[in-house]
């Protein structure tokens, strides 16, 4: 494949910076962004060429830049042969067909970088329907005419949908394929809701592994469950959610599920794309936040999941800092992060160290979930032991004579159901099982 020269612009707006708000301030640093830029361009499958800061009051309407930088830019791109200029900022639609008039060359902003990138990723039917409907819905508003102007700017980073197939650029047509693929992706949402209701009947603990984009969640899917979810050690390789039996209870089920990686300015677009695919959030029972210590900036990276999290409407749900990684830190460097992260669990789930803490915190977190109690159930009653396995968590099991006692977590909608069999005080005691 060729790889296309690239130049990276960043425009550092002084009113705009003068005026910030709380979240604001959690953004990122000038260098920092730059960084994620470069690594998202070249995970793209492009060269970072040349690389241009400017500071300005606002941005222009016309071009987004002022025009004195905007000849510097041109004069760049000739002489460099540049052939993709990448805005870290978002650009609207005037300003982008603007800039490549201007500039005779292909202009795109972090959001259709993004959006590219997971063009690439997409490997499931599913995910593959879920990028390109983001895509299509960022390019609409982009086309004039019949797309001609996309069309002549040939093809590479912008211009291809999922498994390298050409984006439509005929505006008619593309809204004739939002239409269908917004039906492909209900009907499968439904066939998932259906998958995701079996489950709730049955009273399955479910966790989601949620993280900034390559924190290790696919790593400790994998070290967790024994599995052999695709690892890579890239920006964006899970986009699919994957779900394993996490067997940290002898007797019944916990469900772990690997979901698609956040990144500061997420677009829009995709959120709504993959709404189904972070239903797998929605519906869980507590969240599992993967951070990796080994990035510099690993603080505002939580920020920008809790953003993500409030947007999508999860983050009153439980949730669990686990620090990632914590081979490549040195004893001084582990201590001190433990310190001011007092009830976060740390592991590396690439050496598997750390993973007792943090079953046993997974444990006391399903056990504040369920009422604990101990029934005792007569042989003879083996519906209501195979009600119990498919919906309560058996911690401990004792068979007697004429009976069975279980050590039960259980929702209390249940109790009703149990409660004839439920020892108290002395029996309890007798039973020696809790």
């Amino acid at each position: 494949m060729i790889r296309e020269k690239v130049l990276l612009v960043f425009i550092n707006f002084e009113n705009l910076r003068n005026n910030t708000t709380k979240k604001q301030r959690h953004l990122k640093t000038v260098n920092e962004n730059i960084e994620e830029l470069k690594n998202l361009t070249i995970s793209a499958g492009a060269d970072v060429e040349e690389i241009l800061c400017h500071k300005q009051n606002k941005p222009n309407p016309k071009y987004f830049i002022s025009t004195g930088k905007l000849e510097e830019i041109k004069n760049i791109v000739d002489n460099k042969e540049i052939e993709l200029v990448i805005f870290d900022n978002e650009i609207t639609p005037t300003q982008q067909r603007n800039l490549q008039l201007k500039l005779d060359t292909k202009v795109l902003d972090r959001t259709a970088l993004i959006l590219d990138i997971f063009a690439q990723r997409a490997h499931s039917r599913e995910g593959k329907l879920q990028v390109e409907l983001a895509q299509l819905n960022y390019l609409l508003p982009r086309l004039t005419g019949k797309g001609i102007e996309l069309s002549r700017l040939g093809g590479g980073i912008g211009t291809r949908g999922p498994g390298e197939t050409k984006l439509e650029v005929d505006r008619r047509k593309i809204r004739k394929r939002i239409s269908f693929l917004e039906k492909k992706i209900y009907q499968i949402g439904v066939q998932r809701d259906t998958q995701r209701k079996k489950r709730e009947e049955r009273n399955i603990f479910k966790i989601a592994l949620v993280g900034y984009t390559n924190s290790g969640k696919s790593t400790l899917l994998n070290a967790a469950t024994d599995s052999d979810a695709y690892v890579e050690d890239r920006l964006f390789s899970t986009l699919d959610s994957t779900t394993r039996k996490l067997k940290i209870y002898p007797n019944s089920e916990v469900l772990i599920s690997d979901t698609v990686g956040f990144i500061e300015k997420l677009p829009h677009q995709l959120i709504a794309s993959f709404k189904s695919t972070l239903e797998e959030v929605k519906r869980s029972d507590l969240l599992l936040l993967i951070v990796d210590v080994c990035n510099t900036d690993f603080e505002n990276n939580i920020y920008s999941v809790k953003e993500v999290l409030k947007e999508i409407g999860v983050w009153q749900k439980p949730v669990l800092l686990v620090f990632n990684k914590i081979d490549k830190l040195s004893r001084e460097e582990l201590n001190s992060l433990k310190i001011k992260y007092k009830n976060s669990v740390f592991i590396s789930a690439l050496k598997r160290s750390g993973l007792p803490e943090l079953y046993l915190r997974i444990k006391k977190m399903i056990e504040r979930h369920y009422l604990n109690i101990i029934v005792k159930i007569p042989y003879n009653e083996n519906k209501i032991i195979s009600f119990i396995y498919n919906n309560c968590q058996v911690l401990r099991r004792r068979d007697l004579g004429n009976s069975t006692i279980l050590n039960l977590n259980v929702n209390s909608k249940y109790c009703y159901i149990l409660s004839r069999y439920i020892c108290r005080g002395r029996e309890s005691r007798e039973a020696n099982i809790g």
